[in-house]
């Protein structure tokens, strides 16, 4: 027989505190309040401790964690709000709806602190095509970003989507929301006063989402389809209204602080913003707008119905909120205010159905040193030696590389996103960075010679292989790629997606991870300033374990001083082509996209990174830019150097011939994925200066050949020609595997 406490998610132990402190057992709905708020979901309680070691201050941050998102400056007259987060266990019960109201979600976090939504960007991870239920699962959670975002006129201009059978049955679905803030308009999820109302506007309040926090905070199970009722389900048409209300009222000052309805609905949102306050709250829930008869107060407080806000608001600004909501069709209701006393009250038709301390809700909910302890199967993978493998065919090594889920094109996918609703996208989706400029639409009226680019990034077969090391080459890959469309990384977002911690090996990985991440956070000068924890994906099924890769998702935003200069990954003229950064370590294939495919091995020891170099390679490149002195730059990653120039000629009519001189075999040379590696195309003319620059830099540099009219892509490897290809040919296999495989 299932105890009270485990229908809400809570340990034995957990239960007896909550006693201990109320000194009285909890009713039903304060207990519901206390599972909901102390999931891991909503209060970290594996992880808040680890998260300490993440840098999160400098000069250009306005708003570090602890709020809905992360606030940035741009310069005097914009500031931006972004975060990431995840959906993981909602978009793998029901895919479509799942991922709607992933982008639904965190759109409300950035518009809750004033700013207007503007961008979006997605991270996605499958199981392998060899699963039944991947194609149903791909389609399903692309059709819910793209229905959701193209709806609701936000643009989804930068995301990844990687397959691997660790995310057969936890696929990852993390989404990412930036928005613009005049300079110095920041709202936070707070109240002023004791004595102001709470204003709930947007969609009514339904029986959906449900015990999501909890659902979210747990493994999966053969009762995965049980759950289908803890997924929400958005309505974009209502989110668009929702935004236009909201910043309306920002616009016109009836509002002192906002707090979105998420994980736990009115529960979690009424007692978070309580607790930043320093004050106690009363609600009042029959004038919750309601879509579904007979709910009880219990539904009601923990509804995660979707396009909700919780406005914080004067008593004479609340007609003005009325007439508002009632102009764009919104429900609404004055459902409560803050008191002095530090408790969390609801009341229901006069009666009270739960008190609790705000503390109690929020800040005592147990902080785990969890016990940690190296994988046994690391000593194994580790030993991998990559000088015994077979030399294979360079030709079919690449056809093979590019027909890969991981290399092939993504077009099928982002063609679905309307990239480009809001004019604000300089720079589409496909390359290394997303571009965008920034305006604001309402008063005042704001605009800056400057722009941001976003890249999202998370490699999560080198954290498997190394959490430490993969951990610091995630972020340094996020913020080179920002880097190699000439902007300056100024911060970083992350959705820290990891197994069940309560197995000693997975926390291992995950404090392991967030060490790596933050020294390298700390030695290129990006601080982490929001984020998301997604613990316990891990499947449960006939006696069998599944955790997911641990998977880091790391998204980094960075400022151009002019958002007309900057450059692509493909090239634009007959130019020379130089590799640039650290070449100076041996190129190594492991944990390779190469050893993956052709080899059918992930193993070996993740190749080292020198952040010293990595971040001389960053200013380097964002000036080099900034001069006009580069015609294109693109990040070497999935695939190597080969894969790297392709994907460059591919957009172009161009060809290449590649003049590469090495001591190293050519199958490790063009397919490594070495970090802190970058293919520059340069006018010859100006390729002295770029050298010598490079130089004068301490980094390395290679010619390894050049831009050609003809379209055909020639190797030549230590004078022998091992390869030449039509680069049409390469392009259909590139540009239609993952459309034929679904």
């Amino acid at each position: 027989m299932e105890k009270v406490w485990e229908a809400h998610g809570l340990t034995e132990e957990e239960y007896r505190r909550i006693v201990s402190y109320l000194k009285r057992e909890p009713n039903n709905v304060e207990l519901g309040i206390l599972g909901a708020l102390w999931s891991e979901h909503c209060s970290y309680k594996s992880s808040r401790k680890v998260l300490k070691k993440f840098p999160t201050q400098a000069e250009w941050v306005v708003q570090g964690p602890g709020e809905n998102a992360g606030v940035v400056e741009i310069d005097d007259k914009v500031w931006v709000a972004f975060k990431v987060e995840s959906h993981n266990h909602p978009s793998f019960i029901e895919p479509f709806n799942g991922a709607a109201t992933g982008v639904g979600g965190i759109i409300r976090d950035v518009l809750s602190m004033g700013a207007r939504p503007i961008a979006l960007a997605d991270s996605l991870r499958f199981g392998e095509f060899t699963d039944h239920r991947t194609k149903f699962l791909v389609k399903g959670v692309v059709k819910g970003i793209s229905s959701y975002g193209n709806s609701i006129g936000v643009p989804t201009v930068a995301g990844e989507t990687f397959f691997e059978s660790s995310y057969k049955t936890n696929p990852l679905v993390n989404a990412f929301c930036l928005g613009i803030i005049p300079a110095g308009k920041l709202f936070r999820a707070r109240a002023t006063r004791v004595g102001q109302l709470l204003f709930l506007i947007g969609s009514s309040t339904g029986r959906d989402g449900i015990h999501g926090a909890v659902m979210a905070s747990g493994e999966f199970g053969e009762d995965t389809e049980a759950k289908r009722p803890n997924v929400q389900v958005g309505d974009p048409y209502f989110g668009k209204k929702l935004i236009e209300a909201v910043l309306e009222a920002v616009e016109k000052e009836l509002v002192v602080g906002m707090q979105d309805l998420g994980a736990a609905g009115l529960a979690g949102s009424a007692s978070e913003l309580a607790n930043k306050s320093g004050m106690g709250v009363e609600l009042h829930l029959e004038e919750v707008p309601l879509r579904e008869e007979g709910m009880t107060p219990y539904e009601i407080l923990l509804s995660e119905s979707q396009e909700r806000m919780l406005l914080v608001a004067e008593e004479e600004n609340v007609g003005k909120l009325i007439d508002i909501a009632q102009k764009y069709h919104l429900s609404y209701g004055i459902v409560g205010r803050t008191t002095d006393d530090r408790i969390f009250r609801a009341f229901y038709k006069g009666e009270p159905v739960a008190e609790l301390p705000v503390s109690l809700i929020v800040d005592e909910a147990p902080l785990y040193d969890r016990p940690t302890k190296e994988p046994d199967y690391l000593k194994e993978l580790r030993s991998f030696q990559q000088d015994l493998l077979p030399e294979v065919d360079i030709k079919e090594a690449l056809r093979t590389l590019l027909a890969s889920p991981n290399i092939c094109s993504k077009e099928w996918v982002f063609s679905q996103y309307d990239y480009q609703v809001g004019t604000n996208t300089v720079v589409k989706p496909g390359g290394d960075a997303a571009v965008l400029r920034l305006k604001w639409s309402l008063r005042p009226q704001i605009k800056t010679d400057r722009g941001i680019a976003i890249s999202s990034e998370g490699n999560g077969r080198f954290v498997f292989l190394d959490p430490y090391e993969g951990g610091k080459l995630v972020v340094a890959e996020a913020c080179r790629n920002v880097a190699c469309v000439g902007a300056k990384p100024l911060a970083i977002t992350d959705c820290l997606n990891f197994g069940n911690p309560e197995r000693p090996e997975i926390m291992w990985q995950f404090v392991k991870a967030v060490e790596g991440m933050s020294e390298a956070c700390k030695a290129l000068n990006v601080p982490v300033v929001s984020g998301n924890v997604s613990l316990y994906n891990e499947t449960v099924e006939k006696g069998e374990v599944r955790n997911i890769f641990p998977t880091p998702i790391v998204v980094c935003v960075g400022v151009l001083e002019n958002v007309e200069r900057f450059v692509e990954h493909k090239y634009v003229e007959p130019s020379e082509l130089l590799l640039v950064g650290n070449l100076s370590t041996p190129s190594r294939i492991d944990g390779s996209e190469y050893l993956k495919v052709v080899h059918l091995l992930i193993k070996g020891k993740v190749p080292p990174i020198d952040l010293q170099k990595e971040k001389l390679l960053i200013d380097t490149l964002v000036e080099l830019i900034s001069k006009d002195m580069v015609l294109s730059a693109h990040d070497v990653s999935s695939g190597g150097i080969l894969i790297n120039v392709l994907e460059s000629l591919f957009p172009t009519e161009f060809g290449a011939e590649l003049e590469i001189y090495s001591d190293e075999r050519a199958d490790f040379f063009l397919f490594s994925e070495n970090p802190t590696r970058v293919v520059l195309s340069v006018d010859p003319s100006k390729s002295g200066e770029v050298r010598d620059f490079i130089e004068e830099k301490g980094l390395d540099w290679m010619y390894i050949g050049r831009v050609v009219e003809n379209r055909t892509l020639r190797v030549f490897y230590n004078e022998d020609k091992i390869l030449e290809e039509d680069v049409e040919e390469l392009k259909k296999i590139w540009q239609n595997s993952l459309e034929g495989a679904l």
